[in-house]
């Protein structure tokens, strides 16, 4: 076999795997059927400090900076012209490059450079490079099926990126049994792992992940299918989505970051991107953040949409959880922007990670929810807003339905504070729920019954609408909010048309003053990954 040079190892560099950009509050809510509209309205440790009360809002660019950089293989760092033409053939492959080895239908390449596989190959495709050495893998049609372990398992090598090559369909397929093996998943890698390219790959088979990085797990673009019978995504320090058309089907979690003993790992950053995921388990489960700043987001989870132990932030983009467990819960959760919709049978977004009980009572935490921004519906079984420590709502337009009493619109064993912005709560007021002094003057409430469909609208004594919304389902009691609203001032609340009149400032049955009682029921934990 004629043999030629290695191709120079590509340079490498890294960077902080996030684009940030805001997105400002949009005036107007239409999601899933349900609209908020107002007329008149202004604009790392595993538990979460209410400093965030008083230091102002969070920003992605702020959690990102106390999180470790992410490794990324840009296609600007290498060249295709570069590439190591490998043909795989049945249980074979031939190259040109003395990198290049196959034995019983095991293909191994142990140099670094740039690699363009073509064809199919029943085996398995391994790296094994030196610990300094970047591969690179460019699918160009690329059919492998392994029946005895990982389709491409990267052993040893520094970063590993693989590009699917334009206009290419590829797939990699595993039927072995993973089991508790340190080779888990149909493409594993044990080194930082970056996929790019305008092709698609299909992932499939296996008892257990999808794709999986040890380290970090960055993709940058394609078209990409993925079917576990565990997790799909899975960036053991971290994992990046910035770009791409991805859909995910696992038997647990969609995506999952968790490493649990270094600090400053063990996050999630969704930055771009169109992300459509189906889990047995959570959506996406972070040890430590999640931060979302840009994409296009929709869950179905069996578990919670969204778990982190640490901090949830969502910036921008448009985020949905169609259907779950718990929505949104970490022990703090934070909305700045962005367009977000969820779903829940229990609470819609929970602030829960700190313990919550002493000598059997209820106690407040450090646990927070704090909306500062974006456009929202939550949609619940249980309490719409609910934490174990304290909610802050400065800004953003916000529709929440609850499920009856003992549930609540917005629950909190501390504080509930409401500065700013514009909220609309259609469901009940627990008992026990207290909104604080200088919140009270600024809201509206009363008992008054619909269901899915009623229109509900909150009017001035002069018949001006405030805010108003179509329910997704029935309730009893409606709770407002916007910078229109004087204390003391008559206002009212009318559904279908029937209107009762409501004074700012007064409670209603079940809602009360000042922060003193026990507060609803918080959410639990949460389950760790």
């Amino acid at each position: 076999m004629t043999t030629q040079p290695v191709n120079p190892t590509p340079q490498r560099r890294y960077r902080r795997a996030a684009t940030l950009a805001s997105i400002g509050l949009i005036g107007a809510l239409v999601l899933a059927g349900c609209s908020v509209a107002e007329t008149s309205s202004s604009e790392s440790t595993t538990t979460a400090s209410t400093a965030a009360l008083v230091d102002g809002a969070l920003t992605a660019d702020t959690i990102m900076a106390d999180n470790d950089d992410a490794t990324t293989v840009n296609d600007d760092e290498w060249s295709a012209s570069d590439a190591v033409e490998v043909t795989l053939n049945g249980s074979t492959a031939s190259s040109s490059s003395s990198a290049v080895s196959t034995e019983s239908g095991t293909v191994t390449i142990s140099a670094a450079g740039v690699y363009r596989l073509s064809g199919t190959l029943d085996g398995q495709v391994v790296v094994a490079a030196p610990d300094d050495a970047l591969v690179v893998l460019i699918l160009d049609g690329a059919t492998i099926t392994s029946s005895t372990g990982a389709a491409i398992d990267v052993q040893s090598a520094d970063d590993v990126a693989i590009s699917l090559a334009e206009g290419t369909q590829n797939s990699l397929e595993s039927t072995a049994s993973f089991g508790d093996a340190d080779v888990n998943a149909v493409l594993f890698s044990e080194h930082d792992l970056t996929i790019s390219g305008t092709g698609s790959l299909a992932v499939s088979g296996g008892d257990n992940d999808g794709i999986t990085s040890e380290d970090d797990l960055v993709i940058l673009s394609g078209t990409i299918a993925v079917e576990a019978d565990d997790d799909a995504l899975r960036g053991k320090d971290s994992l990046t989505i910035s770009g791409g058309t991805i859909s995910l089907t696992a038997g647990g979690d969609a995506l999952k970051a968790d490493n649990e003993e270094e600090a400053g790992r063990g996050w999630v950053l969704l930055e771009g991107g169109s992300l459509t995921a189906t889990a047995g388990d959570d959506g996406i489960d972070a040890w430590t953040d999640i931060v979302i700043t840009g994409g296009d987001t929709a869950i179905t989870a069996t578990g919670d949409g969204m778990h982190s132990e640490t901090i949830l932030h969502i910036e921008g983009g448009t985020t949905t959880v169609l259907d779950s467990d718990e929505g949104l819960e970490s022990s703090l959760v934070s909305i700045t922007g962005g367009e977000v919709d969820v779903t829940a049978a229990d609470d819609a977004v929970n602030g829960s990670g700190a313990s919550s009980t002493a000598g059997g009572t209820e106690q407040a935490t450090s646990d927070l929810v704090r909306i500062d921004g974006g456009t929202i519906v939550l949609t619940s079984g249980a309490d719409g807003i609910d934490s174990n420590g304290s909610v802050l709502i400065t800004g953003g337009a916000t529709l929440v339905q609850s499920g009856q009493q003992p549930e609540s619109i917005v629950d909190a064993n501390g504080a509930i504070t409401i500065e700013g912005g514009t909220l609309l709560g259609l469901g009940a007021l627990g008992q026990g729920v207290t909104i604080d002094d200088a919140s009270l003057g600024r809201t509206v409430s009363a008992a008054a019954t619909g269901a899915a469909g009623s229109v509900v609208q909150v009017m001035s004594a002069e018949g001006a609408v405030l805010v108003e919304a179509t329910a997704a389902q029935s309730f009893t009691a409606v709770l407002a909010s916007t910078d229109a609203v004087s204390d003391g001032a008559s206002y009212s609340i009318s559904v279908d048309g029937t209107a009762t009149t409501a004074t700012a400032g007064s409670a209603i049955e079940g809602m009360g003053g000042a922060p003193g009682g026990t507060g609803g029921a918080p959410g639990g934990p949460g389950s760790r990954p």
